[in-house]
């Protein structure tokens, strides 16, 4: 079960980025002490003109979004909390937009798969390869596990890079040298965001939870992008997720593709025991 777990964590927190930095220089650079913040802007600008910039940085964004039919990947996991570095796991992924995602999760020093899932709309299938054994799930099965408000939109956008959690509500706006900053306000999170100045492409975002009872964060950072089929897809990713308990999760995107044919459905053996 904590493959699973650490596994969804990461995805929970993946946003479309490009950068070469590593996480300590984008932390350094734009970590704030405390991120409720107000709107800042050239005070040479008239409102009218920052909410043009905003409103053209955010165009800019949205022209980096991953429209796809179906997506498939092989992705390295490494993982590591209080106990120390744990085992590398083995994903492959396999998502038919809007349709259905499929995982298989494997233990990458003996190469033996340890879990299978599946997840639609409104359910999530989990097989327990080593122990033969299946649990059906609604969806909000994964909210349970990972303690993140997950709908199924969010998951797979999280697994191919797109934004997530980032409301259109701009509470901050400011332009520095190579970099742009913007927080949004959602239901969930205040996300601050980095941007590169140039073609507005995410460098860097800091999720912190709206609810001022928990002391639920996010940091991640992207690099190693490529740039294919007028797509820039960041193959590496660094996640520092903490709440009670801190997580640093790198996954590292060994294949991908896109539009390609695949199966995602999964068929349960009939000896094995639902839990």
């Amino acid at each position: 079960m904590k493959y699973l777990k650490f596994l969804v964590a990461a995805v929970a927190f993946i946003i479309a980025a490009s950068s070469c930095h590593t996480t300590k220089q984008i932390a350094k650079a734009i970590a704030p002490k405390d991120s409720t913040v107000v709107v800042l802007v050239d005070p040479t600008n008239t409102k009218e003109d920052s909410m043009k910039m905003i409103q053209a940085t955010l165009d800019g964004l949205h022209k980096h979004y991953i429209d796809y039919k179906t997506f498939n990947a092989k992705i390295k996991v490494e993982y590591e909390d209080g106990k120390g570095k744990q085992p590398d796991i083995l994903a492959v992924v396999r998502i038919v937009k809007d349709s259905a995602i499929w995982v298989s999760l494997s233990a990458t020093i003996l190469n033996i798969e340890v879990f299978r899932l599946r997840i639609t709309q409104d359910s999530v299938v989990l097989m327990d390869i080593r122990n033969k054994e299946v649990q059906y799930r609604s969806l909000d099965y994964l909210q349970d596990v990972t303690e993140i408000p997950f709908d199924y939109k969010t998951i797979q956008d999280m697994l191919v890079g797109n934004p997530i959690f980032m409301d259109s509500s701009v509470v901050y706006y400011k332009k520095a040298d190579d970099k742009i900053l913007i927080s949004t306000v959602g239901a969930f999170f205040k996300n601050l965001i980095t941007l590169s100045a140039d073609n507005n492409l995410l460098l860097h975002s800091k999720l912190d939870d709206v609810d001022v009872s928990r002391s639920r964060t996010a940091d991640i950072t992207y690099s190693d992008f490529e740039h294919n089929n007028n797509l820039d897809f960041s193959t590496y990713r660094e996640i520092t997720v903490s709440e009670k308990n801190k997580l640093d999760i790198r996954l590292n995107y060994r294949q991908y593709e896109f539009n390609k044919e695949l199966s995602v459905g999964l068929k349960v053996p009939k000896n094995y025991k639902k839990k």
